[in-house]
C-alpha cells in the first residue's frame, strides 16, 4: 500500500537522523507531490506515524518528529506503546504483516526490546485482541429485552471488527480464546440469551450460534482489504471483470439467469454492514419464533 511505503521511508529517514527530533517532516502536500499520490493518501501515512507516536503535531510548527522518549525509544517503551503500534500494524497491513521484528523498527528499538513484555508473537497477539475487545464495553444498568441487549451486543462486536479486521481471523470456533475482554462481550450475550429460559447446554449452543454469526461476517473484511491490495481492483471492478464468466454460469439455470437479469437493470451492492443487520434480524427473528418469544 502507498501510505505504507511513505510511512516507511519517513521512518527509515528519521532512523538515519536525516529528521532529527523537533524538525519539521515533509507537508502533506509535498508528500504527494513527491510520490505522485492523492493527498488523502499522504495524510494517511502522516496519521500512521502520529498513531504510532513517531511525529507529533506541534501549534504554529506542524508536524515535526517526536523526540525518542516520545517515540519509545529503549528507555521509554512501554507496553502499551508496544500493543498500540502491534495494533496500528494489523489493522493497516493485516496480522500476516506483523512480526516482532518489525513491531521493534517502527518504534525504533532493538530487536530484542519487545520481549522484555511478551514471549513471542503468538503472546503479543492474544495481548492485542484483549486490549481490542475491551475498547468498546456496555451500559452498567442492562435496558430492554433480550431482543434489544442482543442486538446491542451484535452490533458491539461488528464495530469492533470493523475497527480491526484481523480480529476475526483468530482461532477457530471449536476453541475460543480465554480473553477478559472478550469474556464481557460474552456476559452480556448469555445475559440476554438466558432469557429465553433454556438449559445450559442450549444456552452455550445459542451463545456460539450468536458470536459465529457476527464474526462469520467479519471474516470477510480482512479477505477484502487482502484482495484490493493484492489485486489493485475495487470490487466493481473485479465484478465487471467476471461477468462473462457470470453469464455462462447462467446457462441452464433460470433462476440465476433471471435474477442477473434484474440486477442488471436496478443495481445491487454487497454491503457487509447491511449484510450484516439483515442477518442479526433473521437470527433473532428465528429464535424468537423457536422459543416462543
Amino acid at each position: 500500500m502507498k501510505y505504507v511505503a511513505i510511512a516507511d521511508e519517513l521512518r527509515d529517514r528519521i532512523a538515519r537522523g536525516e529528521l532529527p527530533p523537533g524538525a519539521r517532516v515533509p507537508s502533506t502536500r509535498r508528500l504527494a507531490a513527491d510520490h505522485g499520490v492523492a493527498m488523502a493518501t499522504a495524510a494517511k501515512a502522516l496519521a500512521l506515524l502520529s498513531q504510532e507516536g513517531v511525529v507529533l503535531a506541534e501549534p504554529r510548527s506542524g508536524t515535526v518528529v517526536a523526540g525518542r522518549e516520545r517515540r519509545g525509544g529503549p528507555r521509554g517503551l512501554t507496553r502499551d506503546q508496544l500493543l498500540r503500534t502491534a495494533i496500528a500494524i494489523a489493522d493497516t497491513e493485516g496480522l500476516g504483516a506483523l512480526s516482532m521484528r518489525g513491531v521493534a523498527a517502527r518504534l525504533g528499538v532493538a530487536a530484542m526490546a519487545p520481549y522484555r513484555y511478551v514471549r513471542g508473537k503468538d503472546e503479543l497477539v492474544l495481548l492485542m485482541a484483549d486490549a481490542a475487545f475491551g475498547e468498546r464495553g456496555y451500559p452498567a444498568t442492562p435496558r430492554g429485552d433480550w431482543r434489544e441487549r442482543l442486538t446491542l451486543g451484535g452490533r458491539t462486536l461488528w464495530s469492533l471488527y470493523k475497527r480491526h479486521p484481523w480480529l476475526a481471523q483468530l482461532g477457530p470456533l471449536t476453541r475460543p480464546l480465554a480473553l477478559r475482554n472478550l469474556g464481557m462481550h460474552g456476559e452480556w450475550a448469555l445475559a440476554a440469551l438466558s432469557e429465553l429460559d433454556v438449559d445450559a447446554a442450549t444456552l452455550c449452543d445459542l451463545h456460539v450460534l450468536f458470536f459465529s454469526y457476527v464474526q462469520g461476517i467479519a471474516i470477510h473484511l480482512e479477505r477484502e482489504q487482502h484482495a484490493l491490495a493484492s489485486s489493485g481492483l475495487s470490487e466493481e471492478q473485479w465484478i465487471d471483470l467476471q461477468t462473462p464468466a457470470l453469464e455462462a454460469m447462467s446457462a441452464g439455470r433460470p433462476v440465476f439467469a433471471r435474477m442477473l437479469r434484474e440486477l442488471g437493470g436496478t443495481g445491487y451492492d454487497l454491503v457487509l454492514d447491511d449484510l450484516f443487520e439483515l442477518g442479526m434480524r433473521a437470527l433473532l427473528d428465528g429464535l424468537a419464533l423457536r422459543f416462543g418469544r
